[in-house]
């Protein structure tokens, strides 16, 4: 949880879930700060087990790569946002 509440400072993507559409309609259903800190957990655990897996090491720009290819809203966010 801490490492994943730190992460929004050096990941793009990760600020953009944390500040983004899907953790203002957490809140707004009232859910609190460590329930969307262990949302964005949840993502980095799926992320860093492929890496492990893959035997692969994390890059950012690969990763934002796929949500580009993905058509990911979170991209469109952030860029909308200019976070």
């Amino acid at each position: 949880m801490e490492w994943t509440g730190l992460s929004v400072r050096y990941s793009f993507w990760a600020k953009a879930s944390l500040l983004g559409h899907d953790s203002w309609q957490q809140e707004a259903k009232g859910k609190p700060h460590n329930t969307i800190i262990r949302s964005l957990a949840f993502k980095w655990i799926r992320i860093l087990f492929r890496c492990w897996k893959t035997h692969t090491p994390y890059d950012e720009s690969t990763y934002l790569t796929a949500l580009k290819s993905k058509g990911s809203p979170l991209l469109k966010f952030a860029v909308e946002s200019e976070l």
